[in-house]
C-alpha cells in the first residue's frame, strides 16, 4: 500500500513567516498538502489543492484569497498533472475525499469530474447555502458546477481513538475514515488512512502548525492564534478539536502521525520519509 504526499498549490500570503514561524522561514510559503492513496478500488485522494480551471481563470478563486492568500498558480503543481508525472492515470482516481470546501482544498474536483466525492453533510450543506461573509469569501460553487457524484455522510459513527469516525469507503483498503474535526468550518472533518500497523491522520486545517501540537515544540508563532480566529467558523469548537489533536499525539504518537495541511516544514518531513520508504 502506497500513499503519496503531493503540494497542489503554493501559498504566499501577507504575513506568511509571522504565521508560520519556521516553517514560513523554511521555505517562504504555505503548502496544500494532498494524499493519493493507492486502494484495491483504484486511487483515492484526499483533498484536491487548487485545479487546472483555477490556473487558468484565477478569477474563480475570489479577490479575498487571491489578495490575502497570493497563490502562485502552476499548472505542474495541479494534482491532476502531479499525477500523470508520477506514471498514474488520472481517470484512475476513483475515490476525493475532502477535509472540508475551502477554496484551496476542493478546487481540482473538476479534473476528476468521474471520481465519487466524499464530505460531511454539515460541509456541504454549508457550502451549498452561504450563510455568512465568511462563507460567501471561503466557497467558490464554480469549482463544483460541472456536479461532481457527491457521497454525503453524517456526523456520528464508530469510535477511532477517542474521535467519532466515519467509514466513507466501506469495503476499501486500505481503511479510511472521516473523522469530524468542526470548527473552522461548520463540517470540516479529518481524513485517517491505515498504514500498515498505524494510521496517518490528515488533520486538514484543524491546527496550521506543527508547533500546535507537537510537545516541546515551543512557542506557537506569532500571528497564528489571530489568523485561525477570524477564519474559524466556530473558534470555541476548533480550540476543543485542537486541544483533542494534543492529546491524540501525546497518547497515541507511535500510534496515529498527524499532519496538517498548511505546514511546509511537516510536508517536506513527510515527502522526505514516503521517498526513502519508496526507494
Amino acid at each position: 500500500m502506497t500513499i503519496r504526499h503531493l503540494d497542489c498549490a503554493s501559498m504566499c500570503p501577507i504575513g506568511g513567516r509571522l504565521l508560520l514561524g519556521n516553517g514560513g522561514r523554511l521555505t517562504g510559503r504555505l503548502v496544500a498538502h494532498c494524499l493519493v492513496v493507492e486502494s484495491a478500488d483504484g486511487l483515492v485522494l484526499v483533498d484536491t489543492g487548487l485545479g487546472t480551471d483555477d490556473v487558468a481563470d484565477p478569477h474563480r478563486l475570489g479577490r479575498s484569497f487571491l489578495a490575502v492568500v497570493r497563490p502562485r498558480l502552476s499548472l505542474a503543481s495541479t494534482a491532476v498533472h502531479q499525477l500523470r508525472a508520477l506514471g498514474y492515470d488520472p481517470r484512475d482516481v476513483r475515490h476525493i475525499v475532502l477535509t472540508h470546501l475551502d477554496v484551496d482544498h476542493a478546487g481540482g474536483l473538476a479534473d476528476f469530474p468521474d471520481a465519487r466525492v466524499h464530505v460531511l453533510a454539515d460541509e456541504l450543506r454549508a457550502a451549498r447555502v452561504r450563510a455568512t461573509r465568511g462563507e460567501r469569501d471561503r466557497y467558490r460553487p464554480v469549482q463544483w458546477a460541472h456536479g461532481p457524484r457527491w457521497v454525503e455522510h453524517e456526523s456520528g459513527g464508530e469510535s477511532w481513538f477517542g474521535f467519532q469516525a466515519v467509514r466513507p469507503l466501506s469495503g476499501v483498503d486500505p481503511e479510511i475514515l472521516l473523522v469530524p474535526l468542526p470548527g473552522h468550518t461548520r463540517g470540516h472533518s479529518g481524513v485517517a488512512v491505515r498504514q500498515g500497523a498505524g494510521w496517518l491522520l490528515h488533520c486538514g486545517d484543524a491546527y496550521f502548525s506543527h508547533t500546535e501540537i507537537e510537545p516541546g515544540a515551543g512557542r506557537r508563532p506569532p500571528g497564528l492564534l489571530a489568523f485561525q480566529r477570524m477564519v474559524a467558523l466556530d473558534d470555541r469548537a476548533r480550540l476543543h478539536n485542537q486541544e483533542r489533536l494534543r492529546t491524540l499525539r501525546r497518547e497515541h504518537g507511535d500510534e496515529v502521525r498527524l499532519l496538517c495541511a498548511h505546514d511546509p516544514e511537516e510536508f517536506e518531513r513527510a515527502d522526505r520519509l514516503q521517498r526513502s520508504t519508496v526507494r
